[in-house]
């Protein structure tokens, strides 16, 4: 004979599924709001910033997450360059390529007896 299911254990589960289904939809509409206030929260941020690249359109959210990729990309971009140039004004020295350094060197330890290499270019920093 088979097993049987008791009534207890065929109630419980049938409130799991329906407290499920009752909750299902309010997590989904928070989670749908959520997205929303963000994409807003983009518009409001970036707002000049989409104005120049499409004046007098309304921005669908696909729009506006595009465009907020590009604008994080190309700060992050100048955010790159900035710290280059950082690092070259920390470190003038580390601009000179190996051949460069060379003869930055020779040219610094030149006296002035001696006659200058003429392939060697002289350079005062």
């Amino acid at each position: 004979m088979a097993p049987t299911i008791t009534a207890a254990m065929t109630n419980s589960q049938e409130h799991l599924t329906l407290n499920h289904k009752l909750r299902k939809p309010v997590v989904e509409k928070l989670r749908r709001e959520r997205i929303n206030s963000s994409i807003e929260q983009l518009n409001s941020l970036l707002g000049p910033e989409f104005l120049k690249q499409q004046p007098e359109s309304k921005l669908e959210k696909a729009d506006i997450l595009e465009m907020t990729v590009c604008f994080l990309t190309k700060l992050q971009q100048q955010n790159q360059q900035q710290k280059k140039q950082l690092n070259r004004l920390k470190n003038p020295k580390a601009c000179f390529d190996a051949n460069e350094a060379e003869v930055y060197l020779s040219s610094s330890v030149q006296t002035k007896d001696e006659d200058p290499d003429p392939k060697v270019l002289w350079r005062p920093w």
